[in-house]
């Protein structure tokens, strides 16, 4: 196959894997926007409004590391299908469980949900993999920039959705789960039909043309402890384990904090949508300065932001100001997320990538779980400014970690 056919080809792939995550986001932000109010409500303590959240990461965890190997099993096309239609099940799960009150239903809800969300944050690994390694940061980002489509949609959905579930004799906070199982089937039609060829076997052959990974292609497959010894690997990880923590601990609590605040709830669906429009709307730009400066400026960048949205966050309670914070969170967990996927990806042969990325993705989940889960407690205990101080510890890790990781670069370059 002749290099404008594979570029031809990774142009198809990634705008449907562009589409998929356009639809599947909103599905997931449109509840996202309520979950914490649906846990307050259903287990009738405030301190548990972070369980469901923590619940939904504990699920993307796990499931993580299964697609990593599933997906080289069933394909990328056969592991975001099956994923997808998990997705449809949880919110429909969802659903019948806040019209009936049942707290436990709502958690396995969540646990599907969070399986299928993980498997659809692992479609950037599979754009990544179609393209060179001068291109990984623009396919990852043009992949996460479908994000954004769920930032605008997914909490403007809340409101009317709301509205709809109420004249069919439902619970209002149900109508956005609806709304996300509609949205999945959708996603899951989009990967099913159009995602072919499928990306592992294209990336495959681009792999094994490349003249300058022939001695990686050729060297033994490592294992996961043997890649993640290295210093680019580790540096890759944190950003994003770090990164997805600082995020989640204080975007999950943020509903409950404004509703304590009497603020409507469409008010607060905005400050969402503010915060998700950060996570995804500059994705092009973070893509394209990873392959221009380099992954590590990138990293340190979005850390720096992290550091800054969560130290101003709680300075007032008021929708505007919040809403500014909570979209520097978003960027800075972009920046954050964009370098450090290129950067796992640089390190990676075939055989070692869904593994891997599986691996990265499991403990991207269980650090965001754990911040979920503490969030309601903490938030419960001292507040929501102690939270953002936390935070901002959090993000100082990733920080430090590329900046000593460049230093030892450009004094071996020296040497």
């Amino acid at each position: 196959m002749t290099n404008t056919n594979y570029k031809s080809i990774a142009r198809k792939i990634v705008y449907v894997l562009l589409a998929a995550q356009s639809v599947g986001s909103a599905g997931f932000i449109v509840t996202a926007t309520v979950n914490t109010i649906v846990g307050d409500k259903l287990s009738g303590h405030a301190s548990w409004a972070g369980v469901p959240s923590a619940v939904y990461q504990f699920g993307a965890a796990l499931a993580a590391y299964a697609w990593g190997y599933g997906m080289d099993t069933l394909g990328r096309r056969g592991g975001l299908t099956v994923g997808l239609l998990l997705g449809v099940i949880g919110s429909l799960l969802a659903a019948v469980a806040i019209n009936s009150s049942s707290f436990i239903l709502f958690l396995i809800a969540m646990i599907l949900m969070g399986t299928a969300n993980s498997a659809l944050q692992l479609a950037r690994f599979a754009a990544a993999e179609v393209h060179e390694q001068s291109e990984r940061g623009r396919a990852i980002s043009n992949v996460v920039v479908g994000g954004t489509v769920g930032a605008v949609f997914g909490p403007v959905l809340v409101g009317p959705t709301g509205k709809l579930a109420l004249q069919f004799n439902w619970q209002e906070l149900s109508g956005p789960y609806a709304a996300s199982f509609a949205l999945f089937i959708i996603a899951a039609i989009i990967i099913f039909v159009w995602l072919r060829p499928d990306p592992r076997d294209i990336g495959r052959e681009i792999t094994a043309h490349d003249e300058k990974n022939k001695t990686v292609i050729a060297g033994p497959t490592r294992s996961i402890p043997q890649i993640l010894s290295q210093p680019a690997a580790i540096v890759a990880v944190a950003s994003m384990v770090f990164g997805q923590a600082t995020m989640v601990m204080l975007m999950v609590i943020t509903s409950l904090h404004l509703r304590g605040h009497d603020h409507e709830l469409s008010s607060i669906s905005l400050v969402i949508s503010s915060h998700v429009f950060g996570m995804y709307a500059f994705s092009v730009l973070s893509g394209r300065l990873a392959d221009r400066w380099g992954r590590a400026p990138v990293i340190i960048v979005g850390a720096g932001t992290l550091i800054l949205a969560c130290l101003t966050a709680p300075l007032s309670p008021d929708i505007l100001p919040v809403s500014v914070a909570l979209f520097l969170l978003g960027l800075g967990w972009n920046f954050c997320y964009v370098g450090g996927s290129s950067l796992l990806a640089d390190q990676l042969s075939p055989a070692e990538r869904a593994k891997t990325q599986g691996f990265n993705d499991l403990l991207i989940g269980l650090t965001s779980a754990i911040g979920s889960l503490g969030s309601g407690f903490v938030f419960a205990a001292v507040g929501y400014g102690v939270m953002g101080i936390v935070g901002a510890a959090a993000a100082l890790i990733p920080l430090a970690l590329t900046v000593w990781w460049q230093a030892q670069r450009q004094v071996a370059v020296t040497v």
